[in-house]
């Protein structure tokens, strides 16, 4: 086949391209004729239908989007912005620290543990390019039944992908959530997090500026797995009932990686590069386009010199091509040398593809021939931009209110949470844990079931930081505006419960189908929502990503935006832990319950879904932060109450170091009796645990702020008693933990 150059293209305006075939629409493509003055070369288009995808463009987020820099609240701790790879921000005695996360769900579909193993690695990637060593991930799932064929098909294939390559890579697992609900049923979510650690001087951006300087690309050869994932896989619906585009999935190698970090770090530390990108969604297209977009603009690439594992690969397929563990740079001339040596040692394969030049395009040519010649803003930054039609959803109208059996009796405690704590949401997942190693490093402090992850920053003083992800996607269907907000202010209180000030905060934001009005709305609802909370509270919002498409056939998931939090702790020696440590501690619940069931677990079962979310009261939430801070010297234990409510907590609490507690839940605190006392999910509320001799510290701190403060019981013993009703541990912690291995051995 005669190769597609840019005097082919302009000698031949009608030949017949695949547009469509490349998920661009038919204005989209009149658009970059438009541009150009001319049809696209093969090349080109390849690079636009990726570029302008969903994924890579955001182009039915971005007029929402805008918020969070609209609303942005003034932040002295904000390094780095949205924009970059990843947001930077200051955490004191030098250091900055980066975060991010980002999805890789319909991969994970197709092929679970590549699709879940590349997915860390690309988020880890998107660190490292910061100049940032990265300290430890997290993973938020999301899965349909968990007694579904489909669920157990691709459930442990992704826990494995997500365990296997960050082992691989010494990088702990301190977090996460796995939840599961029909809507997720062929459509899994697999969001990763990674944070990293550099010094202040350390930070390095995506740029390409300085006539003459050397593009190089570097780490592992390019092969022909990934080819359009982002233009296609992650920017449409999988069909119901038919075969669907999927490409294949990458191929990751951990290992790779791991030499890639070590041979990038020392590269940083010599400062040998003036810009640096990773080649993840999009690959060479994105690397390419959006380093000489943010420097200069003039760049030219010699395609040909790219080393491939398949020489068989078209220039087209190259510029598509998401292979994984692979980087570039741009590096003056003088230190080409030292860099060239430094790959050697670490034996990463590094090329020289093409320069920096005084131009406004980017020219890229294929054994000579210019087949390439595009404004490189227009790729990778001028896309098209949609305000997608909106409208408040039909099913709002047909919600009902939840109706339960009431727990009158004590004896029907014991039923009523033990089918609770076993249920695929709230039971033990250490049997998906275990498979990670959250202990490497030497640096973790927290990692799960603790309300947040945290890890040491520095070992002298003991500096270190707090990372929480959260989502209630139930909360987000009744009310996605709140809903947002709730799932923020939950990974606050999971910050703040352990000991660390909440800094920061990135997002994913999962949902269905941007044409459908109304998952437009959930998503318009749910940016709004949290960019008012972000600036209520005062976190800036460092970046993010958006997951559209996520459906089969009619069915969206729900929406589910997943809100990651990020916090500081000057020791992290002072940091409290969820379990009780010892007999004779009084147990408190700060903050009221009320009765509104409406998202809970419990409802759900039930069958239920209820009929309004929580609003969330923004001034209690910052007095209970501000409590959970200054008091934290006199907590022996503490546990935020969300899923399942404070049966969970107190199940979560008792078994964490099998010490018992004894419970009276008095009516009079608690408008919904004995059932909304133990199984409502109302927020705002944390169980702690303190020394008799610190009581009245507490309390008095709780004046201060304004926080209700309750006495429900005292730990100690072998049972968790609730108003005269005993559950042995033993029992408890068998209905806790049996869940996950009888479902998925």
């Amino acid at each position: 086949m005669a190769l597609d150059t840019v005097a082919t293209a302009a000698a031949n305006p009608t030949t017949e391209q695949p547009w469509r075939e490349l998920g661009l629409k038919e204005d989209e493509y009149a658009r970059i004729k438009e541009i150009l003055g001319r049809r696209p070369t093969s090349s080109e288009l390849a690079m636009y239908s990726v570029m302008w995808s969903e994924h890579c463009s955001y182009k039915s987020s971005k007029v929402h989007l805008k918020q969070f820099g609209e609303k942005a609240p003034k932040s002295d701790a904000l390094l780095v912005g949205i924009g970059e790879n990843a947001g930077v921000v200051d955490i004191g005695q030098g250091y900055a620290v980066t975060f991010k996360i980002e999805s890789h769900n319909h991969p994970s579909f197709v092929e679970p543990y590549q699709g879940a193993a590349t997915g860390v690695g690309g988020i880890v990637r998107d660190i490292l390019t910061m100049g940032a060593r990265p300290i430890a991930i997290m993973d938020p799932l999301r899965f349909g039944p968990a007694d579904a064929v489909d669920t157990r098909r691709v459930l442990p294939g992704i826990i494995a992908g997500v365990g296997g390559y960050g082992n691989c890579l010494g990088l702990p697992n301190i977090g996460g959530e796995i939840v599961f609900d029909e809507t997720y049923a062929g459509n899994p979510l697999v969001n990763a997090l990674c944070v990293g650690v550099m010094r202040h001087e350390d930070i390095k951006l995506a740029t390409a500026h300085g006539t003459g300087n050397l593009v190089v690309l570097f780490g592992a050869k390019t092969g022909g797995d990934g080819i359009g994932g982002v233009s296609v896989l992650a920017s449409e619906t999988f069909a119901s009932g038919k075969a669907a585009k999927r490409p294949s999935v990458q191929v990751g190698d951990p290992f790779a990686e791991k030499v890639l970090i070590e041979c990038s770090l020392e590269i940083f530390a010599e400062d040998l590069v003036i810009g640096i990108q990773d080649l993840g969604g999009a690959g060479l297209s994105c690397a390419t386009s959006e380093l000489a977009s943010a420097g200069s603009g003039g760049m030219a690439i010699q395609l040909e010199k790219v080393p491939l594992r398949d020489p068989s690969l078209s220039p087209e397929e190259i510029l598509m091509s998401e292979s994984q563990e692979r980087m570039c740079a741009i590096i003056e001339p003088s230190k080409l040398s030292r860099f060239m040596k430094i790959c050697k040692k670490w034996d990463v394969t590094a090329t020289v593809i093409g320069e920096v030049t005084d131009g406004e395009h980017l020219h890229i040519t294929f054994n000579g021939e210019l087949i390439v010649d595009v404004p490189p803003r227009t790729v990778a930054h001028d896309g098209p931009v949609y305000n997608r039609p909106i409208a408040k959803p039909a099913y709002l109208d047909s919600l009902k209110p939840v109706t339960l059996p009431a727990i009158s009796n004590p004896k029907e405690i014991k039923a009523a949470l033990l089918q609770l704590i076993s249920s695929p949401n709230i039971a033990d997942k250490s049997w998906v844990t275990d498979q990670y190693d959250r202990y490497v490093q030497g640096n973790s402090v927290l990692s799960q079931p603790e309300d947040s992850g945290m890890v040491r920053i520095d070992e002298q003083t003991h500096l270190g930081v707090a990372i929480s992800t959260d989502a209630n996607a139930r909360w987000s269907y009744l009310d996605p505006y709140n809903g947002a907000k709730l799932a923020l202010l939950e990974s606050c209180r999971n910050i703040a419960t352990t000991g660390a000030k909440p800094l920061a905060v990135t997002n994913c934001l999962n949902f269905g189908s941007p044409e459908d009005p109304g998952v437009m709305w959930q998503f318009s609802e749910t940016v709004r929502g949290l960019a008012d909370i972000c600036l209520e509270m005062g976190l800036p919002v460092t970046g993010g990503n958006v997951s559209f498409y996520n459906q089969t056939g009619a069915v969206a998931i729900l929406p589910t935006p997943v809100i990651g939090v990020l916090g500081v702790i000057q020791d992290v020696r002072t940091r409290t832990k969820m379990g009780l440590p010892a007999a004779g501690l009084e147990i408190f619940q700060l903050g009221n319950t009320d009765d509104n069931f409406s998202g809970s677990e419990y409802a759900h079962l039930h069958g239920q879904i209820g009929d309004h979310a929580p609003t969330p009261d923004i001034d209690a939430e910052i007095r209970l932060v501000n409590l959970l801070l200054e008091a934290q010297q006199f907590f022996q234990s503490a546990h935020d109450i969300s899923d399942g409510g404070l049966a969970a907590a107190l199940t979560e609490t008792v078994l964490k170091n099998s010490v018992g507690a004894t419970i009276e839940l008095i009516e009079q605190y608690i408008p919904g009796g004995l059932t909304a006392g133990l199984f409502a999910e109302t927020p705002g509320r944390v169980l702690i645990a303190v020394d008799p001799v610190n009581i009245e510290e507490v309390r008095a701190l709780s004046n201060k702020y304004n926080v209700p403060m309750h006495r429900i019981g005292k730990s100690g013993g072998s049972a968790l008693v609730i108003n005269g009703e005993s559950i042995e541990l033993t029992e408890l912690r068998r209905a806790h933990t049996e869940t996950f291995a009888k479902l998925f051995n």
